[in-house]
């Protein structure tokens, strides 16, 4: 089904972008990276300008961890089931 390949395209392109940020995100953590080098900033900046409007919804329900973010890893997590369960379970496919 074309719709099933897009959505599963679209969803594999968003699940790479968290993946790149979450790395990036420890990288910058350990100082590895440097936010003050103008290249990495623009990385770091655009990944969360990308991934921002999936975080806020879901950390205005999570509780307030302030040094750990958990949004990222709840959006992550239902990134994989969507993809995984319910868009198979949805289009009968499996």
């Amino acid at each position: 089904m074309v719709i099933d390949e897009l959505l599963r395209l679209i969803l594999g392109v968003v699940w790479m972008v968290m993946i790149a940020h979450i790395i990036m995100s420890w990288l910058i953590n350990f100082q590895v990276l440097n936010t003050q080098q103008p290249l990495v900033w623009q990385l770091w900046s655009g990944l969360n300008r990308l991934l921002e409007p999936l975080y806020a919804p879901v950390r205005r329900y999570l509780p307030d961890t302030r040094p750990l973010d958990l949004a990222p890893l709840a959006v992550f997590v239902a990134l994989i089931a969507l993809r995984n369960i319910i868009l198979p379970a949805i289009f009968g496919l499996r």
